[in-house]
């Protein structure tokens, strides 16, 4: 099967430079990079977009200005109208995920439209879609601006990308239980000498709860050399402050 194209990012009538700038910025990130705009506001090229994009400047130089959606759409198969649901217009509504899903198993180039930042899309451009993808929020404060929208969709679709991930850190193995015991009758000797053990009748006590918090952590053989070099510093600057009290 042939792998699906990339997503095209649809911004309709887009008002602010900045904006432009920070939505190449999220679809960079996630491996898009052919932006649409329609009529926008204020012309393009737009000075403020290229601050705001943060070096995403190829999604930038490639964008494309047209004067429809129609026309800005009209080689896409699948066009996805990201908006609630719409009075008078009846379409299938998606999740960011099932959409992304849609996406990747579709031949042919689909499209996801966002609409002006302050009214966002109309039933008109929402008419010409063939699905709604609506991100669940929180309905007591549905306030996503225009680049928080198209990072959602963004990264659901780059979940079937091979994108680069954090390196891997493998984690040291834990030490034997030895070094452990080292440690804790090495802990134990500094803090009996410094008169931690107080009253002496909560010594066994304090004890059993000192073992139990030490080996709850999975030490590692250098986190325990590390940890006896601060008791034995701690008990060095001890003894110094003794000496210098005489």
């Amino acid at each position: 099967m042939t792998k699906a194209p990339a997503p095209v990012i649809v911004l309709v009538r887009p008002q602010l430079g900045e904006n432009i700038g920070t939505v190449a910025r999220a679809m960079l990130n996630f491996g898009l990079t052919e932006l649409r705009l329609v009529a926008p506001r204020d012309g393009w090229p737009n000075p403020a977009a290229g601050p705001a994009a943060s070096g995403a400047d190829v999604v930038l130089a490639n964008a494309r200005v047209f004067d429809t959606l129609a026309d800005a759409v009209a080689d896409c198969t699948h066009v996805y109208a990201t908006t609630v649901r719409k009075r008078g217009v009846t379409k299938p509504v998606l999740t960011p995920e099932a959409a992304a899903t849609q996406v990747h198993a579709t031949s042919g180039r689909s499209a996801y439209v966002f609409g002006p930042e302050r009214s966002g899309l109309d039933s008109d451009d929402v008419a010409l879609a063939h699905n709604i993808v609506t991100v669940p929020i929180n309905p007591a404060f549905g306030s996503l601006n225009l680049a928080q929208a198209v990072i959602l969709i963004a990264y659901e679709w780059s979940k079937g990308e091979a994108l680069a991930s954090p390196p891997e850190a493998p984690l040291d193995p834990p030490a034997p239980h030895r070094e452990l015991e080292d440690l804790i009758d090495h802990l134990v000797r500094d803090l009996d000498a410094a008169g931690y053990f107080f009253p002496p009748e909560r010594t066994t006590a304090t004890l059993r709860t000192l073992r139990t918090a030490l080996t709850k952590t999975g030490w590692s053989h250098n986190d325990i050399r590390m940890m006896h070099g601060i008791v034995t510093t701690l008990g060095k600057a001890r003894k110094s402050a003794r000496g210098g009290d005489n």
